[in-house]
C-alpha cells in the first residue's frame, strides 16, 4: 500500500507542479500580448502614424495619404515635409515610420537598421524628374546636360555663355534647400564635393524657387516636377504662370529632336537626362499602417495616383479590358 501511496503522492506532485507552468506560461503569453499591443497600436486599416518626405515631393505624397484615408476612414498620417537627409534621420531614430525619398540609405544609415534587428528593404516607387525652370522674359528653352555641368564647374557664369540666350546677367541657381534632394542629385550627377565660387540662392521650399524665378530674369531654378505636372490640380496651373521648363539633351551637339522636357512619357522611356527614382524607406515590423500605404501605392489604385502627379510609377496599375463577343 505503501508503494501506492507514493505513486499517488508523485502524481498529484506531478499534476501541481504542471498546473503551475501553466500558470507561468499564461502569465508569460499576457504580457507578450500587452507589450504587443502596446508596441503596435495601428494596423493597416486603423491608427495614427508619423511619416516624413523630402519635400520636393509633396504634392505626390499629400495625394497618396488623402487618398489612402479616404478610402480607409479610419486612419491618419501625420506628415512631416524635410529636407531629405532630415526626412531619412526622423526614420531611423524613430520619429517616423516610414520615409519618401529620392535615394537610398548609405552604409552607416543601413547599419542603424541592422543593429536595431530592423530589415532594410527600400521600396521602389516611381521615376521623378528635376525640373529646370526660368523666367518666361528668357526666351531660350533648351539647355545640354553639358551646359548644366559647365555652370555648377564654374566653367560657365554668364546666360550669354549659353548658346541661344538673350540673357547678359550673371546666372543665379535656385534651390528650395541647401541639403534638399534636388541639390544633392545635381552634386551627384556631376561628381560635385563643394559649390565653390557658385551664385546660389536657398528658397526655402519648392514653390517659393518658382515664385524667386519668376521674378527674375536671370535665375535658373530647380525643383520636383511633381510641383508642376499635375493638370488637374489648379495649383499646378497658377503655379506653372510666367515659367519656361527647359528642355535638356544629354547630347554634345543635338538637333532639336534631342532635347525632352521632364514629363510622364519622357520619364517612362528614359529620354528625360534628369531622372531620379522615388524610395520607400520603411522601418515598420509588422503590418501596420505604414505597410499598408505601401501596398496601396505598390498593389493598388495608388500607382494611378502617381501618374496623375504627372510621374511614371514603379509598377503601373493594370487596365484589363475584357471584350465580350456577342453573337
Amino acid at each position: 500500500m505503501e508503494g501506492i501511496g507514493s505513486i499517488v503522492d508523485i502524481v498529484f506532485i506531478k499534476v501541481k507542479m504542471n498546473r503551475v507552468l501553466i500558470a507561468f506560461l499564461s502569465v508569460v503569453v499576457c504580457i507578450i500580448t500587452t507589450y504587443s499591443c502596446k508596441q503596435a497600436n495601428d494596423s493597416a486599416f486603423h491608427g495614427t502614424v508619423t511619416i516624413t518626405s523630402d519635400e520636393s515631393l509633396q504634392p505626390m505624397v499629400e495625394q497618396l495619404c488623402q487618398g489612402y484615408v479616404g478610402t480607409h476612414a479610419g486612419t491618419k498620417f501625420n506628415v512631416n515635409y524635410l529636407p531629405e537627409h532630415l526626412a531619412i534621420a526622423k526614420v531611423l531614430e524613430d520619429s517616423s515610420r516610414l520615409a519618401f525619398v529620392t535615394r537610398e540609405l548609405t552604409t552607416s544609415e543601413q547599419n542603424v537598421f541592422k543593429t536595431r534587428g530592423i530589415r532594410y528593404s527600400p521600396q521602389f516607387i516611381a521615376i521623378d524628374g528635376l525640373a529646370l525652370l526660368t523666367s518666361r522674359a528668357n526666351e531660350d528653352s533648351l539647355i545640354t546636360l553639358k551646359e548644366v555641368e559647365g555652370i555648377f564647374k564654374g566653367q560657365i557664369k554668364n546666360w550669354s555663355q549659353l548658346e541661344g540666350s538673350q540673357q547678359t546677367k550673371d546666372i543665379v541657381l535656385v534651390f528650395d534647400n541647401a541639403n534638399s534632394s534636388n541639390l544633392n542629385f545635381v552634386m551627384n550627377k556631376f561628381g560635385l564635393t563643394d559649390l565653390k565660387g557658385l551664385q546660389i540662392f536657398s528658397a526655402g521650399s519648392n514653390k517659393k524657387v518658382i515664385d524667386y524665378v519668376r521674378q527674375n530674369p536671370n535665375a535658373l531654378g530647380f525643383i520636383g516636377v511633381n510641383w508642376i505636372s499635375d493638370g488637374e490640380v489648379p495649383l499646378t496651373a497658377e503655379l506653372s504662370k510666367g515659367l519656361r521648363v527647359l528642355a535638356v539633351s544629354d547630347k554634345e551637339k543635338p538637333t532639336r529632336q534631342d532635347y525632352y522636357q521632364p514629363f510622364q512619357q519622357n520619364l517612362r522611356f528614359g529620354n528625360y537626362p534628369l531622372a531620379r527614382k522615388v524610395y520607400i524607406i520603411n522601418r515598420e515590423m509588422h503590418a501596420g499602417l505604414g505597410s499598408g500605404l505601401l501596398n496601396y501605392i505598390m498593389r493598388d489604385v495608388g500607382s494611378l495616383i502617381i501618374e496623375k502627379c504627372g510621374l511614371w510609377p514603379a509598377k503601373p496599375f493594370n487596365r484589363e479590358v475584357i471584350l465580350k463577343k456577342e453573337i
